[in-house]
């Protein structure tokens, strides 16, 4: 008999929430980036000007809309990736080809990325408020306040401005991170020169977060400009130096809490 232990539903947004509380201020600034209207500054400098305008904690301004994103975007696409997966995976006696991750990926992403869009237009938003003028600054107290004023002040359907697009977006990062962990992560263990443990993690998720970065750049690009109607963004690079993290320290926590937290299921060798 062998004991294997799997993911609960909520693990994915757990974890997801864990890692941006390590990497909103990166997201923050590539926010700005964003939505510059000429391209003046590069991540260090645009850094520099949050803290030195509005202080250190400014830097973590929207992190309550990004944690409620996460709770109904990643949430959403790792409990539809990782149940259906798992019941496949148990009914075939084996992994799913990678055609059918990608997908689920997919499917799952493009849920998860519409039902998340409020929070996401919310958090886009509380970043950029910073860079604007007192008098136009939005001011949300929180994400809650901010789903509620958008709600009464603009209507229920400015709530999903941007939604096809953080969809189509949300399935293409899906497909980068989830599928493509699995996928890198079936084949280092392959090898036989690896075991599951977090090198392994760390590794296939650094692949996951190059693959997604390169999958919804473009689209996370224009999604932003849709919610905030400002300025233009350029370059892969800025994206990649918060995606990549976010992917590495999303899937690092997942596989902590499968292994010590996780269903336990035990099959006859």
């Amino acid at each position: 008999m062998t004991e294997t232990r799997i993911s609960r539903w909520y693990f994915g947004g757990i974890a997801s929430c864990a890692a941006a509380c390590c990497t909103h201020p990166l997201d923050l600034i590539k926010v700005h980036l964003q939505t510059q209207q000429e391209v003046k500054m590069r991540m260090t400098g645009m850094a520099m000007q949050v803290v030195r305008s509005d202080g250190v904690f400014a830097l973590y301004n929207g992190l309550s809309a990004s944690l409620c994103r996460q709770m109904t975007y990643s949430m959403t696409r790792f409990a539809i990736y990782e149940t259906v997966r798992d019941k496949i995976s148990s009914r075939n006696q084996g992994p799913m080809p990678f055609y059918q991750k990608i997908l689920l990926a997919a499917f799952g992403g493009l849920t998860g990325g519409f039902i998340g869009t409020p929070a996401d237009m919310v958090n886009v938003r509380m970043q950029n408020d910073v860079k604007l003028p007192q008098e136009l600054r939005r001011n949300y107290a929180h994400a809650l306040d901010g789903l509620l004023r958008v709600w009464r002040e603009e209507g229920i359907r400015k709530l999903f401005s941007g939604g096809s697009m953080a969809a189509s977006r949300g399935a293409m990062v899906t497909v980068g991170q989830l599928s493509c962990y699995d996928q890198a992560k079936q084949l280092v263990l392959g090898t036989g020169v690896m075991t599951d443990n977090i090198f392994t993690h760390f590794v296939a998720s650094f692949i996951a977060g190059g693959c997604a970065t390169v999958l919804c750049q473009p689209m996370d690009v224009v999604k932003t400009r849709l919610m905030n109607s400002k300025g233009e963004y350029r370059g892969l690079v800025p994206a990649g130096i918060r995606l990549i993290p976010h992917t590495v320290l999303t899937f690092i926590f997942l596989e902590q809490l499968r292994l010590y937290f996780g269903i336990r299921v035990v099959t006859s060798t």
